[in-house]
């Protein structure tokens, strides 16, 4: 086979910027893809709309990165959202910021995001190769190519943009993990982040299907220390809680080892007097209201048979005839709505990663494997993922950066 100089292994977010970047830094670059179609965990980010970058300084992306922040300061630094999205707008793709700073394409549509880099991928004449990796050729040290089912693909550089193991569908194997730790690496257990949670109990079930909005949930740990909270909306499930608040809390915990429990407050915006006063006002307006009904002032419909049985009023009670106690019991459950939490999903199900190859073994500068000449890393394969708001598309995008112009640099000075 005919040597390309640099080729990338994973046609998602990371290695179509590492494709272009090589090849824009003047390399010949093959891109690896099993899936019929680039870019699928893309389909599904921002539910379907690619929250593509979150219009923020490099400090405010450090900010939302929980694990090993420290290490993409050069990478954000040098390619950070303002000119992600010019880089965007270049392709032909009119972006817009909403709420939180999140970056969407204005029509709305990932796809418009994926056919913008698979254009500029033909237009870069970047060789698209719909074939899986089966591990790295390796000599003395470097490696030397890809191997693939009918042979080996000779390469000057080669760029691991696998992706982790969530969302198995869209292509995310783990594969990369095996190749990394083939070549020396050390990988940090992968787990999910960005996952829903999982109940103890029934309680959520109960009331499945019903979104909240403008509530702040709070998350604590056993010892009573919070590691969450956060204002926003959430999804009541069959198995527990969903929603932007619930996934962005579960990228706090540590949930194999440690127990959590979450708590709502339905009404943020009012003090414990406000909320009194609100409620005496409602009683003095309708005296004789079954507790049930005067409840739907208050509380969407679908939660107010488990607002009952938590603060332990009968639903049918006449409403004036609520005693201070129980009024406090109302107040308290409102303030504090509490569900136990087991666990997460699985990492099938996770939006992202955690863990993966240890960026210690890895040059924060150039993305190069410490412990393998020649191998670069970018995107989810590598051990940091980040709170959601657009931040792990931009960690992807620069990741994929900085390994594309190095690997072309690397493999030119090979050659040369």
């Amino acid at each position: 086979m005919m040597q390309t100089q640099v080729v990338v292994i994973g046609g998602g977010a990371a290695g179509m910027m590492a494709a272009l970047s090589a090849r824009q830094a003047g390399a010949s670059v093959t891109l690896l893809e099993p899936n019929e179609k680039l870019g699928r965990k893309l389909y599904i980010t921002g539910k379907g709309r690619c929250n593509l970058t979150n219009n923020t300084t490099p400090e405010g992306v450090l900010n939302n990165v929980p694990r090993n922040g420290r290490f993409l300061y050069s990478a954000v630094t040098k390619f950070p959202p303002g000119a992600v999205m010019e880089y965007f707008e270049k392709l032909g793709v009119p972006l817009k910021t909403e709420r939180g700073g999140r970056v969407f394409p204005c029509s709305d549509k990932a796809a418009d995001v994926i056919d913008a880099l698979f254009f500029a991928l033909k237009k870069e004449k970047v060789t698209i190769r719909r074939a899986r990796a089966m591990g790295l050729e390796m000599t003395d040290g470097r490696v030397t190519g890809v191997k693939l089912e009918d042979g080996v693909l000779p390469a000057g550089a080669v760029i691991l943009a696998t992706g982790g193991v969530s969302y198995p569908g869209t292509g995310s194997t783990g594969d990369g993990y095996r190749f990394a730790r083939e070549a020396g690496h050390k990988i940090v257990e992968p787990r999910a982040s960005l996952v829903p949670l999982v109940e103890d109990g029934d309680t959520c079930a109960r009331m499945q299907g019903l979104s909240l909005k403008n509530v702040t949930l709070t998350v604590k740990n056993q010892k009573k220390k919070v590691i969450f909270q956060e204002q926003g909306e959430m999804l009541f499930t069959h198995f527990g809680l969903s929603g932007p608040l619930v996934l962005s809390a579960s990228a706090h915990g540590d949930w194999s080892k440690d127990r959590y429990t979450a708590i709502i407050d339905l009404k943020p915006a009012l003090d414990e007097a406000k909320l009194e006063a609100r409620i005496l006002r409602d009683v003095s307006e309708a005296p004789n209201k079954a507790f049930h009904n005067f409840l739907e002032g208050l509380a969407p419909r679908l939660m107010i048979p488990v607002l009952c049985e938590k603060a332990d009023i009968p639903p049918d009670m006449p409403v004036n005839t609520m005693t201070k106690g129980q009024r406090r019991r109302l107040m308290e459950t409102m303030k504090h709505f509490t569900i136990p939490i087991a666990g997460t999903r699985p990492v099938k199900e996770a939006i992202i990663t955690a863990g993966g190859v240890k960026t210690g073994e890895i040059d924060p500068g150039t993305m190069m494997s410490k412990k393998t000449r020649g191998l670069f890393l970018a995107g989810e394969v590598i051990d940091v993922d980040a709170y959601t708001g657009g931040f792990n598309l931009q960690i992807a995008w620069c990741t994929g950066r900085a390994a594309g112009e190095s690997a072309a640099r690397y493999a030119e000075e090979e050659r040369a």
